[in-house]
């Protein structure tokens, strides 16, 4: 039976910050302070906890409806920034360039905020990451720096586009790239791909526009969360990160009940490694969705939106049950 967290309502939480959630700046064991948000469950609830990771150039002020959901249904929810994104700063050459030495720097913050949130919270405890962030979230487990009691994935970024290039080829053009000229030097200009324009972006992320201008608004209210282009040294750490998962035995490794939500018309990160990941990871379900649904799963029209809360509630009720 489907968890009643997930019953259709107007959500009040999409442009306003919980008034009992707190946001405070939390530092890393390099000292570097990166922003979260902890929510308390509501009323003494013990359904468990639920940390939620954004993806690149994301921030946690587009997912709230999400966290309101999740929250009603009694889980403490969390949530942060990656290093060098939103309010946790920047490491490429300007404030809109998104930059990373390694994504194993993201990799280790990661687990050491998920083993400080696991120290102060309940279980059971549950990963849930969009597209970078899930990329992120899944090496993390599979190299056992965390293990979750469940892990949900929403279009991870486990294959970059073109999709029908190997990703050993595209990083090998990357790093050819990269090493020309400053590695932090921006990639393409003010959208998400370099041959779409600005006033586009909206097509490669939902078909609601109710929900994308959620992300405009609070672009507006609260600009240092704006982030433009990857570098090309992302580019490239990004394809390397991705070979480290394409090697034989590691998603086989992985061990914890895994949902992966994806759609065969993702124009950012690749539905066929997806595909393939799903089918070596032992203990994983994939639902897949069509041209109803572009990149983010969780922020479409109420249909697709709805079908993807469903499952992850479905699925979290199946392999972490709530405690009698």
């Amino acid at each position: 039976m489907t968890s009643s967290l997930f019953s259709k309502s107007p959500s009040s939480a999409r442009r306003e910050i919980p008034s009992d959630a707190r946001e405070t700046m939390w530092r890393l064991p390099d000292g570097f302070a990166i922003r979260r948000m902890d929510w308390p469950a509501p009323g003494g609830a013990q359904r468990g906890s639920l940390l939620f990771m954004p993806g690149r150039a994301d921030t946690y002020e587009k997912w709230l409806e999400s966290l309101d959901q999740w929250h009603r249904g009694g889980w403490q929810v969390s949530s942060a920034d990656w290093r060098g994104q939103s309010y946790s700063g920047r490491l490429g050459r300007d404030a809109l360039t998104g930059h990373i030495d390694d994504f194993s720097t993201w990799v280790d913050d990661y687990a050491a905020l998920w083993a400080d949130w696991t120290a102060h919270t309940r279980g059971p405890h549950v990963a849930v990451a969009h597209s970078m962030g899930g990329h992120i979230a899944l090496r993390a487990v599979a190299q056992g720096r965390v293990r979750p009691d469940a892990l949900v994935l929403s279009a991870p970024m486990l294959g970059l586009h073109p999709a029908r290039v190997p990703s050993s080829l595209l990083h090998l053009v990357a790093r050819a790239v990269a090493a020309i000229g400053d590695r932090r030097r921006p990639a393409w200009k003010n959208s998400e791909k370099p041959e779409v324009i600005p006033r586009a972006r909206s097509h490669l992320l939902t078909h609601d526009s109710s929900r994308y201008e959620d992300e405009v608004w609070w672009r507006t209210k609260r600009p240092a969360i704006l982030m433009g282009a990857a570098s090309w040294g992302w580019i490239e750490r990004a394809l390397a990160s991705i070979g480290v998962l394409e090697q034989r035995g590691v998603l086989e490794g992985v061990g914890v009940p895994t949902l992966i939500l994806a759609t065969r018309a993702d124009r950012l990160v690749s539905w066929p490694a997806i595909r393939r990941a799903a089918a070596r990871i032992p203990r994983a379900e994939l639902v897949a969705f069509g041209n109803e649904c572009r990149h983010e799963i969780l922020r479409e029209v109420d249909p697709v939106r709805d079908r993807a809360m469903n499952a992850i509630g479905e699925f979290l009720d199946r392999v972490v049950p709530a405690r009698g």
